[in-house]
């Protein structure tokens, strides 16, 4: 007998020889438009909704849509083969999981496995499978020298794991958790109404399926305890704010024998009154006297390392930036690179003078030159320029007057 089903072509809106993205592209589109909550309450969108994925499952499928091409809605009739029961009606549910995978969502898995709750024994086995303990952060302060040289730190960090008296059952001795009586221990609670249900997690048990009547006097019934952690740390020369540093293992404890999580630990290097980085390297401000500035000479200045001898060329300017090659920090990564340091050049004036040097210093300016200031004269013969304008401009301005 002819089947009463609308053939699966037609409901799709596509040709028999349609490709494989065609007949996904048109399914899309149909179950958009009549998803039930976009429709909600309308039942003919329900069941376009259902109709299209039920053919959705039979020609998304080389094995189905060959069954369906050959013998029509006849093969999946009666027991007829694989498709997925689609002959006594289709479950809103598995058309939602359909829908779902449609959309790059795995079919059943994921988003609609929490949404919908796991079939058969699913459930349970989630819960008592091993679980990872979660990575920690932990955020470090440490001085400008720190960093520069590196330093090994001790940490007592609190953490928690499973209480070693009920191995993170929560029970006492003697005895074990019971099924949740308010979800039945599946813990799960269908909620809504209508034809769109939704699964949460039960709140009286978490979601766990059990509680515990007899709770550990040691862990008070939670399964877990806060223990101090210590931990060494070392921490290499030349690291900077935001270096971020794994300890493998060292975060928190996993649960029923998972895995332990991850510490990561993220540095923050205090600011130095002397030295300012910019990545390896390193930035100082010197102020020179005039005339060792003048007539050139040698200076010890500071480094990460230590003062070094510094040559500075005569007639250096103030601002004039003199580098260090090698003299910055090293590279906390490895490889062996270092940056430089940077000096520039303050001049100080002298203060306090005797009156001898003040003789002398009089006697100086006046065997110096225009000449002998080429930055000064340089001012003065652009401010010169700029009077020569504006004495025109003002001529101009009065004659028009």
């Amino acid at each position: 007998m002819a089947s009463s089903k609308r053939d699966c072509y037609e409901v799709l809106g596509v040709p028999r020889d349609a490709t494989a993205e065609q007949i996904k592209k048109a399914y899309r589109k149909l179950a958009m438009a009549n998803h039930p909550d976009r429709n909600p309450g309308d039942k003919a969108a329900e069941e376009r909704f259902k109709e299209a994925t039920a053919c959705y499952e039979i020609l998304s499928k080389e094995s189905s849509r060959a069954q369906y091409d050959r013998f029509g809605w006849a093969a999946f009739e009666h027991g007829g083969g694989g498709g997925g029961g689609f002959g006594g009606g289709v479950d809103l549910e598995e058309a939602l999981r359909a829908f779902a995978g449609a959309f790059g969502g795995g079919g059943g898995g994921g988003f609609f496995e929490s949404l919908f709750g796991a079939m058969g024994g699913g459930e349970r086995a989630s819960r008592t499978a091993p679980v990872d303990g979660a990575d920690l952060r932990y955020d470090l302060e440490l001085t400008f020298e720190e960093a520069a040289v590196g330093v090994r730190k001790s940490m007592s960090l609190p953490m928690e794991e499973d209480c070693p008296s009920c191995r993170g059952s929560g029970a006492a001795d003697g005895s074990r958790p019971v099924p949740c009586p308010h979800c039945g221990g599946r813990g799960m609670i269908v909620g809504g109404n209508g034809f769109f249900q939704v699964r949460q997690p039960c709140r009286a048990c978490g979601g766990t399926g059990e509680i515990v009547r007899d709770p550990c006097r040691i862990c008070n019934g939670t399964g877990r305890v806060k223990k101090k952690r210590d931990i060494e740390l070392n921490i290499p020369a030349g690291v900077d704010s935001g270096f971020r540093l794994r300890l493998a293992g060292k975060g928190e404890a996993g649960t029923r024998g998972g895995a332990d999580g991850n510490l990561y630990v993220v540095l923050h290097v205090q600011e130095h009154p002397v030295f300012a980085r910019e990545g390896l390297d390193i930035h100082c401000n010197v102020p020179v006297p005039f005339h060792v500035a003048a007539l050139g000479g040698e200076m010890m200045v500071p480094t990460v390392r230590g003062d070094v001898p510094l040559k500075i060329p005569a007639g250096t300017q103030s601002g004039r930036v003199l580098p260090l090659k090698g003299l910055g920090l090293p590279d906390p990564r490895g490889g062996g690179r270092t940056g430089d340091q940077y000096v520039r050049v303050g001049i100080e004036v002298p203060v306090g003078l005797n009156s001898t040097a003040k003789d002398l210093l009089t006697a100086f300016g006046a065997a110096v030159k225009d000449g002998h200031h080429p930055q000064l004269a340089a001012l003065r013969r652009k401010a010169d320029a700029f009077y020569g304008k504006r004495d025109v401009l003002q001529r101009q301005k009065e004659r028009k007057e």
